[in-house]
């Protein structure tokens, strides 16, 4: 038995309405004696085995009525909660006959509090309303899902790369050195934004939410909106950190000038991405609920597949040529900078007034502040390294890779714990901490995807970085030493994320904050920050063996 209330507020039972039969009458006299009690967790009641007569045995069954209005004096459980165990299939039926059993599981009440969903919405016989089974997703289904946009972003980080390594040599990024440590968090912002907006309307698709035109349009607006808001407050303070930081690797050397145009810069380029990106990730997961496929497969990859490429081409042009008015036309950028302050209002009324976006406006923000300043560290890192040959070729793609697999991981997770619990309850088929071997290769659920993943990662990256030099070069340079110390630092990568990404999700489930908002910005970074430093560490292990990146003159 399911009740969905208006509200989030604990449901009571204040009414049973009776069936015209005096026999069916006493069957749910002796049903209502059988409930225990409300449960003190929200959103739930506990009732025991019970049997409910079909149609087919003469008797058109009861109906449970409930309030959604507070008590005070409603009665708490003074015993500890055993028998609560979430489960993935709420209903059973019986074998041999019609009946509907309830096993002693727990009911879930949904409310918009939890997953925004629509309350009011039926979740009748249509398979789109259905929430997926993610938990028995065969592992066949799952890789062809994850390797075509897999792919297609491996191609995206390869061009961000050689983007970033042919615009690192322009005038303004020569002058402006604070543009090369604003990459790395800006393109992490992007990325946790974009992302995180997948993950959101990835849970809705996958609880069955995604059936009416008026809700989804709720939707799409309220995420667009809200991106947006936090892409400027964002991408302002990532200027900030970069001017900041410049200035105090430098000695304290400042320019207001540059500082403008940093900024600038950043609102223009995190904005208008984060815009046009966001509108085709809306269109694949929409395509792909609709053609039954699981959009955490496809939509958080596809979110950053083509993402770096743009932004850093957005960038690069859009410095370059306020770099060109900096000297005669600066009233410019105070515009662009005074524009988007005025009209932060306006998409701040527009997501107050949205019930699907309103409490993570409030929410939200901490995970994409700290995810920025980590980023923010690899972007010191980058700025030291950038001189390395070779380096800003491969540092989006191994960057780009570990954060677009967590990401799947992730959405994956998430909507799972959404499907299969309550919000502070970890299912018994998991916990927040076990070992690397359980959450990577054998153990727990997640670990089927944590094994495809993890191959996928590894002969992505083969198949990347010898499309990448190859490109820059025009033949292949690659040795053994490159490709093995690679290899081996893009998989300790790839398996620390993961194994972090099992922790975190659970960690934030157990304490009540919702994975979907909170848990890629903070794995994204540390896949920008880790992935800049490992590769960074390759590099240097290579000089000091004497086999550099790009040495096969030196080789006899």
């Amino acid at each position: 038995m399911v009740g969905v209330p208006n509200s989030t507020t604990d449901p009571k039972l204040v009414e049973i309405t009776k069936p015209e039969d005096d026999g069916q009458m006493k069957k749910i006299e002796h049903v209502v004696n059988e409930i225990d009690s409300v449960s003190p967790l929200k959103n739930t009641i506990i009732i025991p085995r019970i049997i409910m007569s079909s149609e087919k045995d003469g008797g058109d069954g009861f109906v449970l009525a409930f309030s959604d209005n507070d008590n005070d004096g409603q009665k708490k459980l003074e015993r500890p909660v055993d028998r609560i165990k979430p489960v993935h299939d709420l209903t059973e039926k019986s074998p041999g006959d019609e009946s509907l059993s309830s096993g002693g599981s727990i009911v879930t009440i949904s409310s918009v509090a939890n997953s925004d969903p629509d309350p009011e919405a039926p979740n009748d016989g249509d398979p789109k309303r259905k929430p997926r089974d993610i938990l028995n997703e065969r592992w066949q289904h799952t890789a062809l899902q994850v390797s075509v946009p897999f792919f297609i972003a491996g191609i995206g980080t390869i061009g961000a790369g050689l983007v970033l390594d042919k615009v690192q040599t322009w005038d303004v990024f020569k002058q402006i050195t604070q543009l090369l440590i604003l990459v790395p968090s800006l393109l992490g912002l992007k990325g946790n934004l974009d992302m995180c907006l997948a993950s959101r309307l990835c849970t809705q698709a996958n609880l069955g939410n995604m059936h009416d035109c008026r809700e989804i349009a709720k939707m799409i607006i309220g995420n667009l909106a809200l991106v947006q808001i936090q892409s400027i407050v964002a991408s302002i303070i990532v200027a900030i950190f970069a001017t900041s930081a410049h200035a105090a690797m430098t000695g304290g050397e400042f320019s207001w000038d540059h500082a403008l145009l940093v900024t600038a810069s950043s609102v223009c380029t995190a904005t208008s991405s984060c815009f046009l990106l966001d509108l085709v990730m809306i269109i694949v997961i929409m395509t792909t609920h609709r053609w039954r496929m699981n959009p955490d497969n496809l939509a958080t990859p596809l979110a950053a597949s083509f993402g770096d490429v743009v932004s850093i081409t957005v960038l690069s042009h859009i410095s370059s040529s306020l770099f060109e008015r900096l000297e005669t036309q600066i009233w410019v950028l105070y515009l662009i900078i005074v524009g988007y302050l005025l009209i932060l209002p306006v998409w701040i009324w527009i997501v107050l007034k949205n019930k699907y976006t309103k409490k993570v406006l409030t929410s939200g923000w901490t995970p994409v502040l700290s995810a920025l300043f980590i980023s923010g560290l690899g972007g010191l890192v980058l700025s030291k390294a950038a001189d390395i040959p070779g380096f800003s070729v491969f540092q989006p793609i191994i960057n780009g890779i570990g954060g677009n697999l967590v990401s799947v991981q992730a959405s994956r997770i998430s909507s799972t714990l959404h499907q299969t619990s309550l919000m502070g309850i970890i299912p018994s088929f998991t916990k927040i901490c076990v070992s690397p071997w359980k959450a990577l290769i054998k153990g727990v659920p997640f670990a089927k995807t944590a094994r495809l993943l993890i191959t996928m990662g590894i002969v992505g990256e083969l198949i990347f970085i010898y499309a990448a030099d190859y490109i820059k070069q025009g033949e292949s340079t690659l040795h053994f030493y490159f490709v093995f110390s690679y290899i081996v630092v893009a998989l300790v990568q790839i398996m620390l994320l993961l194994y972090v990404a099992h922790i975190i999700i659970h960690a934030m489930w157990r304490f009540k904050i919702d994975p979907d908002n909170s848990a890629i910005p903070y794995l994204t970074a540390l896949g920008d920050l880790s992935g800049t430093i490992f590769l960074g560490g390759a590099f240097w292990l290579l000089q000091e063996i004497g086999h550099p990146y790009n040495d096969s003159e030196m080789s006899p």
